[in-house]
Order: structure tokens, then sequence, then C-alpha cells
């Protein structure tokens, strides 16, 4: 039980990338914690929003990967926001504070929803160059829980956490997506009741992806086949939303494939920015593109081999 937490890696990632906090808000009780790796000079890195239960960390395994690579990666934490519009807001704020024009948002459920939702709402002045959504869903309403979302905050913590915890996989699961869960239900330990509500309630709320004022973003759905939290219903809608989107499929992965299938989440990842490589709004650091690149075609095509195999 919780390998991850006591993983080689895990430590690793602790003990080099500060956990950073900053406050964007006029209210001191809005922090939002990150993790910023990679080189600095760049002014386009690629940032991770987590899902309801996640935490900054949970996106450990790509940080370590793609600043391996040269990538400048940001991991995020929200502060409890109560609705859309503020967590727009506050995230364009803290956009600001970073001194970043634009960025490359990869969200996890509810963050690639919140990731969507900011691109709508910057529409008119950009903030997001494209975007990498990772079992994510582009109307609330597929939960059937937006009558219940002005409620959450009423809950107590504990059934705030039986209600996410009833959308995990249960039943017999491979170790590594065994161990994914185990760490995902200790980073939903660590959520504070406040935090909880105000991601079910984000999660929840009635609202949707105007389509119409994003769809010059260049996008990259990325699913799994197997078990998730996500109907069918809700991934035949994403696909229908962005007709011109890449697709990254995974045979299986569960609700958190960056977890248990990192090192193919991590290829999709660099694959989908090698697009933006040697332009303004590239990730990498220009002097590791041509070693990276011929790695992940090197990948690629090994991996194509072994499908047709």
């Amino acid at each position: 039980m919780g390998e991850i937490k006591v993983s080689p890696d895990y430590n690793w990632f602790r003990s080099t990338v500060p956990l950073k906090k900053i406050i964007v808000d006029d209210d001191d009780s809005k922090v939002w914690s990150l993790y910023d790796a990679g080189p600095r000079s760049i002014r386009c890195p690629l940032i991770f929003l987590p899902p309801v239960s996640g935490t900054a960390d949970v996106f450990f395994q790509q940080i370590l990967a793609l600043t391996g690579w040269g990538y400048r990666v940001i991991a995020l934490q929200y502060p409890v926001y109560w609705d859309h519009l503020e967590f727009c807001d506050g995230f364009r704020k803290l956009l600001d504070h970073l001194q970043l024009d634009k960025v490359h948002l990869f969200g996890a459920s509810l963050g690639g929803f919140l990731a969507q939702k900011f691109a709508e709402y910057t529409h008119k002045s950009p903030r997001v160059q494209s975007l990498i959504l990772c079992n994510s869903f582009s109307d609330t309403s597929i939960f059937n829980q937006t009558w219940t979302a002005n409620s959450f905050w009423l809950m107590p913590a504990f059934m705030l956490k039986k209600i996410v915890l009833g959308n995990f996989a249960s039943g017999p699961l491979d170790p590594e997506m065994a161990d994914g869960i185990d760490f995902m239900v200790d980073r939903l330990e660590s959520l504070g009741q406040s935090e909880l509500a105000s991601r079910l309630t984000l999660n929840c709320q009635n609202s949707y992806v105007e389509p119409h004022k994003i769809r010059d973003i260049p996008v990259t759905i990325m699913d799994v086949f197997d078990q998730s939290a996500l109907s069918t219903e809700a991934k035949e809608e994403m696909y229908k939303l962005y007709p011109n989107a890449r697709r990254a499929h995974l045979k299986t992965g569960g609700n958190f494939p960056y977890l248990c299938r990192s090192a193919e989440v991590n290829l999709y990842i660099q694959i989908h920015l090698l697009q933006f490589h040697g332009t303004r709004y590239a990730a990498i650091d220009p002097s590791m593109v041509s070693a990276e690149e011929l790695e992940v075609q090197k990948i690629s095509l090994h991996s194509s081999n072994e499908q047709e195999q």
C-alpha cells in the first residue's frame, strides 16, 4: 500500500523541487501552491491543473520526466474558489504575477474543465496557447449534481470525501493502478473541508464550455478505454466539441493515467508540444530540441511497431 509515496522518484521530487505559495487576491486566505521546475528562460511553460481529489504533486512523474527533457513545467493547486469566474480571474492574476503571457494547459478531469473555461474567459485577449484535456468534460450537467452544487459548502469533510471516493475504481486492478488510487486517496485526505467543497462546487455548478470562443486553440484529448469516472457519452461530447483535436487514447489507465501510465502520458504530452518547437511558444529549451525530438520519434516508432506485431 502507498508504494508511490515511498518511491525513490517521489522522494527525489519532494527533495529537489520546492513547493511555492503565492497570494494574488485581496483575500489573504486564497493561496496558490505550485511547483515550478525547468528553465526559467521559457516564457510559455506547460501548466498542470489537478482533478477534484488531486494536489499539485500528483503530476510529479510528468515534472521529473519533462524537466529532464528541457521543458519548463508548473503544477498547481487551487485556492478555495466557489465559481468559475472567480477561478478564472484568480488564475489570470497568477499568470500576471509569474509574468507569463501565454501558457499551455494540461487539465485532468475538473482541471481540464477549468482549463477550457479559462481559455474561454480570456478569448478576447488569449492567454492559452494550447490544451491537453485528460479524462475531461465540457458540461457539468453530466454528473447530475447541479441541484446539490450549492449545498456542498454545508457538508462535513467526511461526507465530501465519500462523494469523491465513490468515483474511484473498485474491483481487481493491476498493481500500478492500485498504487495510483492509493496515492490519490492519500492526497484526498490532505485536503480540508473548504478545499473539497469548493472543488466539488466548481465540478458540479451548472456550466458548459462555449466552443466557438476557443475553436482556434490546438487541443489534444487524452482518455482511457478502461473504467473511469467519465461516461462514454461525455467522451463523445468532447470529440464533437473539438472535431479537429488530436486524440491520445490509452488502453488502460483509469482515472489517473498520469500516475499509473506516466510513460505513455509523457510521450503524448511531448508529441502535443512538438508543434510549437522553434516558435516563441515553445515550452522547451531550444538547445534540448534535437536530442528530445529524436528520442520521441524513436519511442513512437517502437510503440507503433509493437502494436503492429
